[in-house]
């Protein structure tokens, strides 16, 4: 079975087909600055292609990733009717699946009516669905959700300390994001230590512009660290994460902007770019931090200090804690940030090894001698994640 995975952005389309069998990826792939001078990347066969390409929307986008994959020197199909599904990811359908769905017209309807939880990812999501049912009408598809691996959070943990009625009337609760990343390396952490899921307490941090730690507590999220929105919880590229929310009123008036401004900053111009000035890549901000920027330095430490914080907040939730995962761009390759972040916790049985520490994206027990909670680097796989639930479905 080949399946298609989809991961649409509001100017951006990334691909990748795989063969289920074997899990190979077939071809993978990047559309971006769709709608402004569009620019494509293809890999299939050991190659890569770059180019330019008119993409004045994302039909175009799909049309053109059609085009590659049938290509007849660099493609790796005959016929798009030799893809038997396309699965999306989709970050949010708030409390109305908890599970991946196939998408008829009342799906589509629940997402589109969760778009306020998260407005910069929904409507692309949508879009990508809308084009590739415009591009290959008649192919099943699948929407997997970004929240559906935190459900199953007890009420004590999804629920805020607002007037209930917030929660009844309108859904304002924590949802919890990056689920498929979640599951998985909880998933591939228990399969390398040899254990059953069911038997572990694990904290996984999915580290990069984005960030969120989950609680899993026998293959269950329990809690984490995003909330309603992907905005709640660390400090990431361009988001706050926490903050007193009585903040917001405060800067409004001091700077005469509105909610929505201010939204709009907190989202786009805070985290790790808002304390170092410099930028949301935590690769420019480690470098200006090596040169001596005290203002690069302070975003990676408080970075890194809210990263402990949850671990040991995590390890207090769940009465314990078996195994500490990093992983995503900054969690898997960044050897400084997993050091910092776990530096103190050796109360706590975590310890890192700085030899066995010293990899990048690689499945590695980086455990110290004597730690009794092991500590691992998993590379994380979403899109296998949302290819399996989409073969799962359609199979049945």
């Amino acid at each position: 079975m080949n399946i298609l995975v989809i991961n649409a952005g509001s100017s951006s389309l990334k691909y990748q087909l795989l063969e289920m069998n074997t899990h190979e990826v077939l071809a993978k792939g990047l559309c971006e600055r769709i709608g402004i001078d569009g620019k494509f990347k293809y890999e299939a066969k050991g190659q890569e292609i770059k180019g330019d390409h008119d993409m004045p929307n994302h039909s175009a986008a799909i049309r053109l990733l059609a085009d590659m994959l049938q290509h007849p020197q660099h493609g790796v199909i005959a016929s798009m009717k030799e893809i038997d599904a396309v699965g999306h990811r989709v970050v949010t359908a708030g409390e109305k699946f908890a599970d991946s769905v196939l998408i008829p017209p009342e799906s589509l309807a629940a997402v589109e009516e969760c778009t306020p939880l998260a407005p910069l990812h929904n409507p692309a999501n949508l879009t990508g669905i809308s084009a590739c049912e415009e591009v290959m009408p008649g192919i099943p598809q699948v929407a997997v959700f970004d929240t559906a691996f935190h459900a199953k959070m007890p009420a004590h943990a999804f629920t805020y300390a607002l007037p209930y009625e917030y929660y009844e009337q309108y859904g304002v609760r924590r949802y919890g994001f990056h689920g498929t990343s979640h599951r998985f390396v909880s998933e591939q952490v228990a399969k390398a230590m040899g254990k059953d899921i069911k038997d572990l307490k694990i904290i996984t941090c999915h580290l990069g512009n984005g960030s969120s730690i989950a609680a899993v507590d026998g293959g269950i999220s329990v809690d984490t660290s995003m909330g309603m929105t992907p905005l709640e919880g660390l400090p990431m590229g361009t988001r706050s994460g926490l903050i007193d929310p009585a903040i917001l009123e405060f800067v409004c008036e001091k700077e005469g902007m509105d909610v929505k401004a201010m939204t709009n900053v907190l989202n786009k111009k805070s985290g790790v770019l808002g304390i170092s000035g410099i930028s949301s890549d935590f690769r420019d901000i480690g470098e200006a931090a090596e040169k001596g920027d005290k203002r690069a330095q302070l975003a990676l430490d408080i970075f890194a200090y809210s990263v402990k914080k949850f671990i040991g907040a995590y390890a207090a939730a769940m009465g314990g804690v078996d195994a500490v995962v990093f992983t995503a761009g900054v969690g898997e390759n960044d050897k400084d940030m997993r050091i910092q972040a776990t530096k103190g916790l050796e109360f706590m049985g975590i310890k890192v090894c700085a030899e066995k520490n010293n990899v990048r994206g690689k499945l590695t027990n980086i455990s110290a001698d004597g730690a009794t909670v092991q500590t691992w680097i998993v590379p994380t796989n979403e899109e296998l994640v949302i290819a399996m639930d989409t073969m799962e479905i359609v199979s049945k």
